[in-house]
């Protein structure tokens, strides 16, 4: 039996504490601490010692008086503004959410720029609820921005989602706007995939109008942007037809090394994938057959 002195943690409703906490999120009622969010310029009011307990990046940004002064660092709450030039209105104001009541409302339009600002600020748990909705939410438009996002960021979890969403749908993929900006590590990573549902002349031609954007945007030669991702077509899978017409096309963009259209051919004359790595030989999942394919697989008789 306790002891009359023994104490217990008793805890009241957490919903009408969130609530409660919910009222002063953006609320200039003894707001201590203003921030000028976006290009809209938008104050966005907040409470300094709320914001400091929950998140170490801002109570370092707080524990600073203004510029010149000569006051200890917690004699003088700063009062701002701070100016967050970089960042929309919406998205911050989910960050500030989160911190007052550990949810955030989101949508389609600011998740991932949320899951960026909870990267930025150290904010774990926020970024993990940015990942759930994203992947609840994950749409075709959306998918090759998704994984830009979770390559950069490291989230491994969300890498093998959306790249599992892009192998589910590839040729719709590969149309979007998306794919035409993803940076040229993370297309490689997506040619690395056996389970492409796409057919490889395809992926050369998606691959070809992805340089061609990259180029224009980066203002660099299409070969020297497309370095990386076209060591990752598969070549040898296409017929002999198929790559004499691509060599005539890549005449004009140099899109592809000529060393490598080279051991294409080589591996046609030798009836076998000779001198090429061995899974460049390998079909995918969406790969049409050819009469040559059964000369590339090695335990073929």
């Amino acid at each position: 039996m306790a002891g009359p002195c023994s104490a217990r943690l008793l805890q009241g409703e957490a919903a009408a504490f969130t609530a409660a906490l919910r009222t002063l999120v953006n609320n200039p009622q003894f707001s201590d601490v203003v921030f000028v969010v976006g290009q809209e310029q938008q104050k966005v009011f907040a409470h300094r010692c709320v914001l400091a307990c929950r998140c170490q990046a801002f109570q370092g940004m707080l524990s600073h008086g203004p510029a010149g002064s000569e006051d200890s660092p917690s004699s003088i709450p700063p009062q701002g503004p701070f100016i967050l030039g970089n960042v929309q209105p919406e998205v911050f104001l989910a960050v500030i959410e989160f911190l007052y009541t550990n949810s955030v409302t989101l949508n389609s339009h600011i998740a991932l720029e949320v899951l960026t600002s909870s990267v930025e600020y150290g904010l774990q748990d926020l970024c993990k609820l940015c990942i759930k909705f994203i992947k609840d939410t994950l749409s075709l438009e959306q998918v090759c921005e998704a994984l830009q996002a979770a390559v950069t960021y490291g989230q491994t979890d969300l890498q093998q989602h959306c790249l599992a969403f892009i192998e589910g749908c590839t040729v719709a993929v590969v149309q979007t706007q998306g794919f035409h900006e993803l940076s040229d590590v993370v297309l490689a990573r997506v040619l690395r995939s056996d389970r492409l549902a796409v057919d490889e002349l395809d992926l050369v031609q998606a691959v070809r109008e992805w340089a061609h954007v990259s180029s224009a945007v980066l203002e660099r030669p299409v070969s020297e942007v497309a370095a990386l991702p076209v060591q990752e077509l598969r070549l040898p899978l296409l017929a002999p037809s198929e790559l004499a017409t691509l060599e005539s096309q890549n005449q004009r963009d140099l899109l592809i090394p000529a060393e490598s259209i080279a051991a294409a051919w080589r591996s046609h004359a030798l009836k076998k994938g000779s001198g090429v790595p061995s899974h460049l030989c390998r079909p995918r999942r969406g790969t049409r057959p050819r009469d040559h394919h059964r000369h590339l697989d090695p335990h073929a008789k």
